[in-house]
This record gives C-alpha cells, structure tokens and sequence, in this order.
C-alpha cells in the first residue's frame, strides 16, 4: 500500500456531467433513516466536507419527506458556490412513513422540482434523477421531460439511479446522460458483469453509493428506528455470518494501519476513475475517517488480497429484501 496525492484528483461524471471531487456527500441518514438524528451535527459535517472540498451533496425530494432537503438548504444558505447538489425523486411516501410506489410521470416530475427548489432555497439542481425506474412510465418520457427542465435551467444535467443496461441505452438516447446512482461496494459488485461495461461504452460515470455496505463493513449494528434492521445481510444468521467477513477484512486493514471505513472507500476508489463514492457520513468524526481514504493508493496485490478474502468467506444476504431485489431495474 502506498499513500500519496493520487486519489485527490477530481473526478469526471461521464461526457456531459461535472468535474468533482472524488468523494460525494450523501445526506440520506441525516433524516432518521438510521434512526435518530441531529440537525445540527448534519449541517456541521456538511459544512465540515465544503471545507474540505466534497463539492456533490446527494439527497433525495423523498428523505424524511422533504426533511433532507430543507436541511441541505439550511446548510447551505451561504455556501451555495462551493457545492453542486444532486437530487432523486419519484419515490412516493405516506403520512406514517411508508413507502406507497414510484411516479416518474412528466408532469410529477415538474411537481416534484418545484417543490425541491424551494426547500434547497436554490434555482436549479445539478444532478437530477429518478429514484427508481416507474413501470408504467417509458423511459424515454421520464428523461424528456427532465431534458425540458434542461432546457429552461433549472437541471443542469441528467443521472439515473439502479436500472440496468437497457433502460441506461434508452435513457442516453434521449439526452445524455450524466452518472449511474448505484449500490457497489466490496461485498455488491454486480454492477461489474453487465452494467459498468455499458457505461463506459456511452460515456457514463458512476456514483457509488453503499461503499461500506451501510456500515455493515465497519461493524455498525441497526438500533431503534433504523431501516437497516430489515434488510437480509443486517439480520439473523446472515449477521452472524458476515460478522466473520467484517473481522478478516479489519485485520487487513489494521494491518495497513487503515481505519475500518478506509479500506472499503479505498478499494472502490482504485476501481475506475469514473467512480465517485458517496459516503453517509453523520458526523464530522465520521466524515474525517471517511476522507483519509482518499489518500491511500492500494496496490495490485492488497486489492487482490482483499477480494480473495470476499470470496473465501462469502457475503450472507442480499442487498436488499426479495422484493426489492426483485423489482429492482438493475438486478434483471
């Protein structure tokens, strides 16, 4: 392993997105998802990654119904030109919580929008995106009418988020398009067989997000509220199973005298310079362990190291539950 200036360079979203730095902010578990939160430890870490030059902010219209976004808007009333903000909608919420489908028609999009500037306090977004892909909408029909709100300024460019490569096809055709949104880490390397290729091919970047696994590859256990605990790889056997994983892969990076998040950052990071992580972190402490791995170059030999021992121990659970993975345009 060496350590050196080589992961600060900025990374590129594809042909038509921006030039960023190669860590990106995701704000999901600043609103309750992981359970309780802190807004103002949220707005002091996202402060905190400005300072220290993570220019994309991700989020969601749908994080804490519109929670999250008001929180980035507060965060960055005054800071607005040192971030670029990327955006997912379509996902539809219910009073108490749940979660009701997707809607990814034209004129929701535009709704949608409307109501994501005001609580950002912004007059465009930089990335904007549907969550998921909406069966009963085309594709196509969802991109133009993202490719309008181009056209009048208030998108600056197009992402999608977890579909898989004909839907990617589809939507470059439309408009060009700016980065894949998709879940890839040390232990959810599907993207690699089918998807990556295609992206390469057309120009697309990638925005990893689900680097450490949701915190399962730093040890995190899910506490009261926190979604994790219904998701296969956080529970029952399956957690007890991956336990032996997380402890091989922390011995390894003990041994490279690496933080337990560092590792995984890492080894996303020496994957393609197309890809720019997301991290999750919640705090300033969090954040900073998270940026040190930007400075650790892994080399061949660690790389392959850490992927035999993926592979000799074995991941227990999918991603997410049988429903999801099911339905997910990505995983078909």
């Amino acid at each position: 392993m060496n350590y050196g200036l080589l992961m600060t360079t900025s990374r590129t979203l594809g042909s038509s997105g921006p030039t960023v730095f190669p860590l990106a902010l995701g704000c999901m578990g600043m609103s309750s998802m992981y359970g309780e939160t802190d807004d103002n430890a949220s707005i002091a870490t996202i402060h905190a990654a400005l300072e220290r030059g993570i220019d994309l902010i991700d989020t969601g219209d749908f994080y804490g119904s519109g929670h999250n976004e008001m929180l980035i808007g507060r965060a960055l009333r005054d800071r607005r030109d040192k971030a670029r903000v990327s955006v997912k909608f379509g996902a539809l919420r219910a009073p108490g919580g749940g979660w009701t489908g997707v809607d990814t028609r034209p004129i929701a999009i535009k709704n949608y929008l409307a109501y994501t500037l005001t609580r950002l306090g912004l007059d465009h977004v930089d990335i904007y995106r549907p969550a998921r892909l909406d069966p009963a909408v085309p594709i196509e029909d969802t991109i133009g009418a993202i490719a309008d709100l181009v056209k009048a300024g208030y998108v600056r460019a197009i992402g999608l988020s977890e579909v898989g490569p004909d839907t990617i096809r589809r939507a470059h055709a439309v408009h060009p398009i700016a980065d894949l949104q998709i879940e890839y880490s040390l232990i959810s390397r599907g993207p690699e067989d089918k998807i990556f290729p295609v992206l390469a091919e057309l120009g697309i970047g990638v925005t990893a997000y689900g680097v450490l696994s949701r915190g399962l590859l730093t040890g995190s256990k899910p506490k009261q509220g926190d979604f994790r605990a219904y998701l296969p790889r956080f529970s029952g056997a399956n957690a007890e199973r991956n336990a032996e994983l997380v402890a091989r892969l922390h011995a390894i990076a003990a041994e490279l005298k690496l933080k337990p998040a560092q590792l995984p950052i890492a080894w996303v990071l020496a994957k393609g310079e197309r890809i720019v992580p997301v991290i999750g972190a919640r705090t300033p402490a969090q954040l900073a362990d998270s940026l040190a791995a930007i400075d650790v170059t892994l080399s061949p030999a660690d790389v392959a190291r850490i992927e035999q021992v993926v592979a000799e121990v074995g991941v227990a659970g999918t991603r997410y539950d049988a429903h999801q993975m099911n339905v997910l345009d990505s995983e078909r």
